[in-house]
């Protein structure tokens, strides 16, 4: 096993799994008997079929978010190694952010300004935005 699902965050989310794992299966039983009651009806029935699937799609879920935990380490070592090669092209800022994981700016840069003799409506649109952008500013 790993030690990255070791961590204090895992084995609590261990616990978690565990205890939604059991609780399913209490629940499913529990329905199961209360469908055979005096008072038992098909929706006991239907819950008590629903409830073991409930446990199933939760140990998927911890299977899952183990082996994608698994894998982003693999993926990080790998990504150290061949930094350190040194054999990697020199990329964009953006790119390099992206690859690590961080999200973009959510503001664009700047776009150069257009000259009105190049593209006069272009021009005109941006004196317009510029002017809704200063009037919001008051």
């Amino acid at each position: 096993m790993k030690r990255s699902l070791l961590t204090p965050r895992w084995l609590l989310l261990h616990a978690l799994f565990v205890v939604a794992f059991i609780a399913t299966c209490f629940l499913a039983v529990w329905q199961w008997e209360r469908a055979h009651d005096a008072g038992g009806s098909f929706q006991n029935l239907g819950y008590a079929l629903q409830w073991p699937l409930f446990g199933v799609f939760t140990l998927f879920l911890w299977v899952r978010m183990a082996r994608m935990t698994l894998h982003d380490e693999a993926e990080a070592t790998s990504g150290q190694a061949e930094d350190t090669a040194g054999q990697e092209p020199a990329e964009e800022p953006e790119r390099a952010a992206a690859r690590a994981g961080r999200p973009r700016p959510l503001v664009p840069p700047q776009a150069p300004s257009v000259d009105p003799d190049e593209d006069p409506e272009l021009a005109a649109y941006n004196r317009y935005l510029a002017e809704l952008n200063e009037a919001e500013g008051r």
